[in-house]
């Protein structure tokens, strides 16, 4: 690859990373796509630059959990208004629910964050009334270890191997649009495309 194109793709790697660290980065959230075609806004907990993998948590429940473990096909788009830069990016999901990432990524968030995976039903699920889904006795509060333990059992990482990068960058003068193809070994290769 050229080294403009070098130069793109760390350019990618650096919003990802960053993203994957701030809640202030337009990129923290992500559209995320399952290849049943639903979409949902999702935050990125962790970027692996190493191996271009997107990491999101997720409840075990969800219907997003069984569209990937039917079909682990992905799409995640990422907009920066600001940089005027937008990722898209195609991949493979994979939910892990009970390997040590995923009980190291359980203990490193705040009970406060654990509490979400509390809910009585499934994400999605018919309520009959409005509700948070909490049992009433943790609306409102930050709870203990002890009172969020449970909610392990709900808890997972989805976990996206990124397999094409297309970077899009807004610009008055003209766009311009590269894509970038990473291959079971590493290698990444890139191609300039019409914006």
């Amino acid at each position: 690859m050229t080294d403009e194109m070098n130069a793109i793709l760390q350019q990618v790697f650096d919003h990802l990373a960053r993203a994957a660290r701030s809640r202030h980065s337009a990129m923290h959230t992500a559209v995320v796509a399952t290849a049943d075609g639903n979409m949902r806004t999702m935050v990125l907990r962790g970027f692996d630059r190493e191996n271009a993998v997107l990491r999101f948590n997720t409840d075990v429940r969800s219907p997003k959990v069984a569209a990937i473990r039917q079909d682990q096909a992905m799409r995640v788009l990422a907009y920066d208004p600001d940089a005027k830069v937008q990722i898209r990016m195609m991949g493979q999901g994979h939910v892990d629910d009970r390997s040590p990432a995923a009980d190291a990524a359980w203990a490193g968030s705040t009970t406060f964050a654990r509490r979400a995976y509390l809910t009585q039903g499934a994400p999605g699920e018919l309520a009959g009334c409005e509700t948070s889904g909490l049992p009433e006795w943790a609306e409102g509060i930050n709870p203990s270890e002890e009172q969020v333990a449970p909610a392990r059992a709900n808890f997972a990482l989805l976990m996206v191997r990124v397999t094409r990068f297309d970077w899009l960058y807004l610009s008055s003068d003209g766009h311009r649009r590269a894509q970038f193809d990473i291959g079971d070994d590493g290698t990444v290769s890139g191609t300039w495309l019409m914006p």
